[in-house]
């Protein structure tokens, strides 16, 4: 089978497209064959060698993706041979034509999502998630910002912020990111590019400020968010590309947190409630993942190039049989 490896740390170039031998599955295993693999940030720092974590040499790069369940392992009792599955999670990597997954990395796919929309649940959304009801603590009647809310992450948290039944303002870099915002249901959309949108935002809250912040570029805006919480507002640390100054004496008046996550954190219990409640919201048509750009598996490098560029628009896909 084809699958994406990474000899050496580095730039793009290093994602090579390459025949390795098919995964077969032990018994709490299952083979996936992937048709849409999922291409999230995270991905992009592992290659260069820059994230914490470091995968060993060499390896298939990877969590997200969705296809059909080939082959199940004696114990297996989730899924079975044909069934439409996203996966978060994966033994082997998912840029490839195949997968081999733990049973509990392996989630129901409605049919009425695609391949591509499957790819694009399982980081961000989880991400999403945990950033909102776990560390957040987000609640109805709430008003939450999400800070570039675009993007894979963002649009997730956008849909879930919705319907859970808080106010959503979500901000967006480019006239076509703003409109994506507000289709997926933010009551109000902002240019973080233009100088006094936090000002705007104020005004929308009646001078109180927000109560969450999602930010997912705290290099660039975390002193700021501090700016325009309302009293016990927290702000969740998503995303950060490097180092920031911030006032604490923000922080003092409001009685306000800065939180910090990874969805590495999560527990096994935390991620099966977690895919429970995303399984239901595809069920019940309150999340709607969205897909921005498809591109074929061997052109991996190119999809790492864009996913680290602004103005992101939904998700990033590669596809195993295009071509």
């Amino acid at each position: 089978m084809k699958a994406i490896r990474v000899h050496e740390f580095g730039g793009p170039e290093v994602l090579r497209l390459e025949e390795v031998e098919a995964p077969k599955p032990g018994a709490h295993q299952v083979v996936v064959r992937v048709v849409a693999v999922g291409v999230n940030p995270v991905e992009a720092y592992m290659r260069a060698g820059m994230y914490p974590r470091k995968p060993e040499l060499p390896y298939t790069p990877g969590a997200d993706g969705a296809g059909l369940v080939e082959a199940c392992g004696a114990d297996v009792k989730r899924v079975r041979a044909g069934d439409r599955v996203y996966l978060a999670g994966s033994l082997t990597g998912t840029y490839a034509e195949r997968a081999l997954c733990q049973e509990m990395q392996v989630h129901p796919l409605p049919d009425a999502i695609s391949f591509q929309q499957g790819a694009a649940l399982g980081v961000p959304y989880a991400t999403a998630y945990r950033a909102l009801f776990d560390r957040a603590q987000a609640r109805p009647s709430e008003t939450v910002l999400i800070h570039g809310a675009s993007g894979g992450v963002g649009t997730a948290a956008v849909q879930l912020a919705r319907a859970a039944g808080m106010t959503v303002v979500g901000t967006g870099g480019t006239e076509e990111g703003r409109k994506l915002v507000a289709e997926q249901g933010a009551q109000h959309v902002l240019d973080h590019r233009s100088a006094d949108y936090l000002e705007q935002l104020l005004t929308l809250t009646e001078g109180r400020g927000v109560d969450v912040i999602i930010e997912m570029l705290a290099n660039v805006n975390l002193n700021r968010d501090l700016g325009v919480l309302a009293v016990h507002g927290r702000v969740v640390v998503v995303g950060s590309r490097g180092t920031v100054e911030i006032d604490p004496r923000l922080t003092m008046g409001r009685d306000a947190d800065i939180r910090g996550m990874t969805l590495f954190n999560a527990t096994e219990a935390d991620l099966r409630r977690i895919h429970a409640a995303l399984v239901a919201g595809l069920e019940n048509n309150t999340l709607r993942p969205v897909v921005g750009r498809e591109l074929p598996l061997a052109e991996a490098a190119a999809a790492h190039e864009a996913v680290m560029q602004s103005g992101a628009y939904g998700k990033i896909v590669l596809l195993t049989d295009k071509e």
